[in-house]
């Protein structure tokens, strides 16, 4: 169910990017703005049916994402990354401390003979 409705999420995204780049400019894109006209063939009949569309196909973007949501707390909600990976954990020991790892030998070695300076070059 996941999958169907993400294939369905990722086709709406698609037509919403469509949808807005065949849209004027102009201020016209969702009703808004001016312009002549008022028959179904001119351009504010475009406008309005491609400004009912993007509302639409909007609408359903959203559901979808939300349903998305929803669907993957409910898979997840039992379960952590960590029991995905089959990982044990600790022991709660308060005696036990962490591991430090030994950084003496990480260091480079420190000469005190050379100088900071380079070399002249006499």
């Amino acid at each position: 169910m996941e999958n169907v409705i993400l294939v369905i999420h990722l086709i709406l995204a698609l037509g919403l990017i469509g949808i807005v780049l065949l849209q004027r400019s102009e201020g016209g894109g969702l009703g808004i703005g001016g312009g002549g006209g008022g028959g179904v063939m001119s351009s504010r009949g475009a406008a309005t049916a491609l400004g009912k569309l993007t509302w639409g196909f909007a609408i359903a973007f959203l559901v979808t994402s939300i349903s998305l949501t929803i669907i993957s707390a409910k898979n997840s909600a039992d379960s952590s990354v960590v029991d995905a990976l089959g990982l044990e954990a600790p022991a709660a020991d308060e005696e036990t401390a962490p591991a430090v790892p030994d950084v003496s030998n990480l260091l480079p070695p420190v000469n005190t003979d050379d100088s900071l300076t380079p070399p002249r070059a006499d």
